[in-house]
């Protein structure tokens, strides 16, 4: 029986999750629950699954929660809460399916307190893999990947020697604006960003994938995860989403993971390595599905792309820029205070007016997210006319 702590367990990535851990309740306890501020769909979490603690980040859900609440899981606040929650002492895997770089300081907390990480939450390692990557040395922990790209590439490594790689080939759908023109983007609504045609995720990581900045930050993630440079590191558009990566190894053999579509699959490898589960997952039909499909990223039309692969060959503090200024911007794009089209040029203005750390401490990198973030909304209030560039 493997004990998992699911944070982030009212999200896309969290409730499917929970879905994994119902099938394989044979297998699976779930020990923790974390979420930020949806009390009711936790509290239905917390009745079915029974786990030692669960945690709301809002202190005005956690309490509204606390006072409903009449059973044996303890109830924990706040970001203290969270973090008490991620050393838990029953705990052998933390699923960190938080959104954003809010994820970092509970991974932090759960690699100091020796637990192994299951991690969907990309940017902690684009904020902070420098700390994150020689912190699992030390503790002799264990990180698997859950982004279906990273999962890929994790499967498509093992038993390969990491020298023998030369190039990884990040896959990518293209997003639900493939193909066009950016005057075609011009008018863009939330609406049209949440179309996405392979995958059913969250609203932010959605809208990422429509400009492209998830896969920066996927580009990022792999750098740190497979000890790759970025020069080796390739995206390819697939917009099939059957081939979810693959890694050229120096010979000039390939090796890909395929399979249809499904957060379910790569979360469930996440919780079972090094064995695999047997699953009711639907299969790929090769025969229906006829044919792959593969095109170079338009960076010119999506050039957030570009702008991490830049950001992240700068290093330092410069990736953790990137990621907030992402977050800020996409925020303001929500709130309709800037166009999608302005949704790079956030990140650029940031990235151009960061003063690089080179080797960041995390009081480095918390002060590099906060002042990403004043950036990007330094440009939003320009682009509103409330202050000129």
């Amino acid at each position: 029986m493997k004990n998992i702590a699911v944070f982030g367990s009212t999200g896309s990535i969290g409730r499917q999750a929970l879905e994994v851990a119902a099938a394989q309740h044979d297998r699976i306890n779930i020990t923790v629950l974390a979420a930020h501020s949806n009390d009711r769909l936790i509290e239905e979490q917390i009745r079915h699954f029974k786990p030692d603690l669960a945690v709301l980040t809002d202190m005005e859900a956690a309490g509204r929660l606390i006072t409903r609440y009449k059973g044996d899981t303890r109830i924990l606040a706040g970001e203290d809460g969270l973090l008490e929650a991620a050393g838990h002492e029953r705990t052998d895997m933390v699923l960190a399916a938080m959104v954003g770089f809010s994820g970092l300081k509970p991974v932090l907390a759960a690699l100091d307190k020796g637990r192994d990480i299951a991690l969907a939450n990309k940017e902690t390692l684009v904020a902070a893999g420098s700390l994150i990557m020689p912190r699992l040395q030390v503790r002799g922990v264990r990180l698997v990947p859950v982004d279906s790209e990273h999962s890929a590439i994790f499967q498509a490594l093992n038993g390969e020697r990491r020298a023998t790689v030369s190039k990884i080939l990040l896959t990518a759908s293209g997003g639900p604006f493939r193909g066009k023109q950016k005057n075609e983007l011009a008018t863009v609504t939330l609406s049209d960003c949440l179309k996405h045609p392979s995958w059913s995720m969250g609203q932010k990581i959605t809208i990422d994938s429509s400009t492209l900045a998830n896969k920066g930050l996927e580009v990022i993630e792999a750098h740190w995860l497979f000890g790759v440079s970025y020069d080796n590191i390739k995206v390819v558009v697939h917009p099939e989403s059957v081939i979810h990566s693959m890694v050229e190894y120096v010979d000039g053999s390939i090796i890909a993971q395929l399979g249809l579509p499904d957060m379910r699959l790569p979360i469930q490898y996440a919780f079972s390595y090094p064995e695999r589960w047997e699953a009711d997952f639907a299969r790929a039909d090769f025969i229906k599905l006829g044919k792959f499909t593969f095109e170079e990223p338009d960076v010119s039309v999506f050039p957030a792309l570009a702008l991490a692969f830049a950001a992240g060959k700068a290093g330092g503090t410069m990736p953790c820029v990137y990621n907030g200024a992402n977050e800020q911007a996409v925020l303001d794009f929500i709130d309709g205070k800037i166009s999608y089209l302005d949704i790079p040029l956030a990140i650029e203005y940031a990235l151009a007016r960061h003063n690089l750390v080179a080797e960041p401490e995390l009081a480095d990198i918390m002060t590099a997210d906060a002042t990403a973030r004043e950036l990007a909304r330094e440009f939003a209030d320009a682009k509103t006319g409330r202050i000129y560039l």
